[in-house]
């Protein structure tokens, strides 16, 4: 079975970074697309970056384009996000997701069953 299991949340002041990783095992990890998600809380669950299954292809939203990159090590099954110019906005939980299905780069449209997720790691940013 697929289990993600991320790393790195934590407290950092407004201005500031953090790195968050997601370890991935239970399937050959370098034939899927990857992702983070986020949900603050009274608030739906938000799209924060994906990445193609080879690393060629990124996709950000504009709420955190030019501040987040993510990255991803095919040898090592993780996956990662630089968080940089951290807003207190970007406070949530953050949840890394891998589309179930091989070889496409639709993660942002899809619906919860469509992918696998991670038990979430909390982000606070401290103004």
């Amino acid at each position: 079975q697929v289990q993600l299991v991320e790393s790195g949340g934590g407290l950092a002041q407004a201005g500031g970074s953090l790195r968050l990783s997601c370890a991935a095992s239970g399937r050959i990890f370098s034939r899927y697309a990857m992702g983070w998600f986020r949900q603050a809380p009274g608030k739906e669950r938000e799209f924060v970056a994906t990445i193609s299954w080879n690393g060629g292809r990124t996709y950000y939203p504009d709420s955190v384009k030019g501040r987040f990159t993510i990255s991803r090590d095919n040898a090592k099954n993780t996956v990662y996000l630089q968080m940089n110019s951290l807003k207190s906005d970007d406070t949530a939980v953050y949840y890394c997701a891998a589309d179930r299905s091989p070889f496409r780069f639709t993660l942002p449209s899809l619906t919860s069953t469509d992918a696998y997720w991670g038990q979430g790691t909390q982000v606070t940013v401290s103004s």
